[in-house]
């Protein structure tokens, strides 16, 4: 591609293109702005696209490639209609028509000495028409199919020629784009900045040539250039499924700016103080065991002394405990929170709904408030008198354990002295709600000096049922230091997972009441809460009607999202105290809740669930003596993804494995919520294919940021430029 160009991203012509940057500070893509000093649509729109600087451009990779490099006859092209095959012919128009019936589309036909072929647009624009006239020479590049009246091509790529125009000798890049950016737009600007921007080494020698040896990395600019305009003779296969050498070195230069980002901010976070919290003997802590009725599993000592060990250090801890459901999280929480309340500090537990909330409350309330510790409510439902005084006893230092949701993180909040702060299911939360638990600290003025209380925080617990695979830790958690939970406690019985079509909801129902006449209870879980025409899938209130009508012996409650607060927490308390036996819910309860006598749970339109909600859903059974059972109710006909998703149901319960094949179904993006919290995703290293350079990547890594702190600062600034803040979560 040529690099000698006007800078093609500005818009207006007279607009100078943008100096090129200092070697490792490209210059920027947005230079040009109109009269008003605003970026220019065209600008605009690349920006939309993370488009600013020059690099960014270069480092926008093409998505696949197009043949233009050979020209079929239209008689061969012909011959190979119905084959699904894109070929790429030129001809002279013979004819131009628009027609209006069936519907208004404009017909085309060209012709060369080998035959003729129809062109049909059913949308187009009076320009178009004009470079179609009769007698312009085209190349056009489609799917021949055989149509009513012989074989044609419907909406080809179409490009205006001279006779006997030159191939191009280079495969044609398609690049990501939005609305309003052509592909021509996106290639002309690309190669304007591969030919102004200075792409030198970040990876130091003794890095290359040590550890990073065995890869026989190329050079980037070699890379970057292939990628963008490959030979024809390159193996296209290789450039499509992203395994030639060139996509190697820039999977690894991502991963290694992952890598240097995350293992730089754990060293931010070492570099700011915490309060020491070491563990006392006795104590409350010491009281807390004594009175548990039940010996903690060997995993849970184990991560009970890893989070001691960070507390008692004087930089933040910030650590996340994953297990799987039932694993015993929520003890390891309060064994923590009991440290920081026998150091003099304050706790907080936040929890992403207001129901695990309240399970934690209920719980930690009866463990915690016979030995004298004030456990404080803080919810959104509250209402605003007992708001104003649940946040009195906590900035007054009286609550020593505070629970609750995001209200945790209002700025009517304030803490007496925080020294722990617990997220629960932190992957439902954005990084600016982590960041804004965390941010409550505030050492007494007595104390500390402002500038020292301004880097003083509190050890962070973060807790999540989702576990998590390695290769994903050691990329998206790499900053993180892990604790994992991999028993479960004695006495859990395991859960049978069926599957039944929907056609058998009677069978089902006929279960439900053997069940309640056992005198187990039963959760029978649904989709949605109102009936939707586009997905006609049971609603939760139908099947409440149903069940009462069709169990008029039993007490059946019905609990969802939309609920007044008071109304949702009596019928779980309800449930709860056993005076329901069959609580028809949404997915509000798929965590936190608690009721070991639960036997039996019914997901109806399980095909419309994840992996990891339905993992969730099946946790809340099994969770005392008596044998349990998750029965998933599908529709049929099933989707391949569906079916793969509830076979893996129904052969394991390993929190891990149900995790590995979620990744591999959904991709990191979706099984983190990184989508939703704004986190920075991979854009091009692939988790399922790619694992094995993040173990490179990780050495790397720790090489540049003990010896070559310079080439850290390249790498990171070519790679995030101002979105490495997005990592340090």
């Amino acid at each position: 591609m040529p690099g000698t160009a006007p800078d093609p991203t500005q818009e207006t012509t007279d607009s100078p293109a943008p100096a090129a940057g200092k070697p490792g500070r490209p210059g920027k893509a947005g230079a040009a702005k109109g009269a008003a000093g605003k970026p220019s649509s065209a600008m605009a729109r690349l920006h939309k696209l993370g488009l600013r600087r020059d690099v960014d451009l270069v480092l926008h990779l093409p998505m696949r490639y197009e043949d233009e490099t050979t020209l079929l006859p239209i008689a061969e092209a012909i011959r190979r209609a119905g084959l699904g095959l894109t070929a790429q012919v030129e001809g002279v128009v013979t004819s131009n028509e628009v027609t209006f019936r069936p519907r208004r589309q404009m017909v085309v036909k060209i012709a060369d000495d080998s035959g003729e072929l129809t062109l049909r647009f059913l949308n187009f624009y009076g320009n178009q028409a004009q470079q179609m006239a009769e007698g312009a020479s085209l190349r056009v590049r489609g799917e021949v199919r055989g149509g009513f009246f012989g074989a044609e091509m419907v909406h080809p790529t179409v490009r205006a020629v001279a006779p006997g125009e030159a191939l191009p000798d280079r495969l044609t890049p398609v690049y990501p784009s939005t609305a309003g950016i052509p592909q021509a737009y996106l290639r002309k600007a690309i190669g304007g900045a591969l030919g102004r921007t200075p792409l030198p080494e970040t990876l130091p020698q003794p890095v290359l040539q040590g550890p990073l040896a065995p890869l026989r990395l190329r050079p980037l600019p070699e890379c970057l250039r292939l990628l963008h305009a490959p030979p024809q003779e390159v193996d296209e296969h290789a450039l499509t499924e992203r395994s030639h050498p060139a996509w190697q070195r820039i999977k690894f230069d991502e991963l290694l700016a992952q890598q240097l980002s995350l293992k730089r901010s754990q060293a931010a976070r070492r570099d700011k103080s915490a309060p020491p919290m070491p563990r006392r003997a006795g104590g409350l802590l010491g009281a807390f065991l004594d009175a548990l009725p039940f010996r903690l599993t060997g995993a849970q000592q184990r991560v009970v002394e890893e989070i001691a060990a960070d507390m008692g250090a004087p930089h933040p801890m910030h650590r996340l405990l994953q297990g799987d459901v039932g694993s015993g999280k929520t003890i390891v929480a309060a064994l923590a929170a009991c440290q920081a309340i026998d150091a003099g500090y304050q706790a907080a537990l936040m929890a992403p709904t207001e129901i695990l909330a309240e399970q934690h409350f209920r719980k930690l309330s009866a463990w915690l408030e016979p030995l004298g510790v004030t456990v404080v409510w803080l919810a959104g439902s509250l209402k605003a008198r007992a708001k104003r005084e649940a946040a009195a006893r906590v900035e007054s230092g009286e609550a020593r354990l505070v629970i609750g949701t995001h209200a945790l993180i209002q700025d009517s909040v304030k803490f007496a002295r925080l020294g722990l702060s617990v997220v629960d299911e932190q992957h439902r939360f954005g990084v600016a709600q982590r960041l804004a638990l965390r941010g409550k600290a505030e050492a007494d003025a007595g104390e500390a000096a402002p500038a020292a209380r301004a880097e003083t925080v509190p050890h962070q617990l973060m807790m999540s049922a989702t576990p998590i695979p390695r290769t994903l830790a050691m990329t998206y958690y790499a900053d993180l230091d892990v604790s994992v939970i991999d028993e479960l406690p004695p006495g859990r019985s395991p859960v049978v997972t069926r599957l039944v079509n929907d056609a058998r909801r009677d069978e089902v129902i006929e279960r439900v009441h053997h069940a309640a006449a056992d005198g187990r209870q039963i959760y029978w879980v649904c989709p949605l809460i109102e009936e939707s025409e586009a997905l006609q899938l049971q609603t939760a209130v139908e099947t409440y009607e149903t069940l009462v009508a069709a169990l008029p012996e039993l007490k059946v409650g019905l609990v969802h999202g939309r609920l007044p607060p008071a109304e949702k927490a009596a019928v779980m308390g309800d449930f709860i105290a056993n005076r329901l036996q069959v609580l028809v819910a949404t997915t509000v309860i798929e965590v936190g809740v608690d009721v070991p006598n639960a036997s039996l749970m019914v997901i109806e339109h399980a095909e419309r669930f994840g992996l990891a909600q339905l993992h969730q859903l099946r946790g809340r059974v099994g969770r005392g003596s008596a044998e349990s059972v998750c029965l998933l109710m599908y529709q049929a006909p099933l989707s391949p993804t569906a079916k793969e998703r509830l076979a893996t149901m129904r052969e394991t319960t390993d929190g891990f494995e149900i995790a590995r094949r979620d990744l591999q179904i959904r991709g990191p993006g979706e099984f983190l919520g990184a989508r939703q919290s704004g986190e920075a995703m991979l854009r091009f290293a692939d988790l399922e294919t790619d694992a094995w350079l993040v173990d490179y990547a990780q050495e790397a890594a720790e090489l540049m940021l003990a010896h070559y702190p310079e080439a850290v600062d390249a790498h990171l600034l070519r790679w995030l430029g101002g979105r490495e803040h997005f990592l340090k979560a």
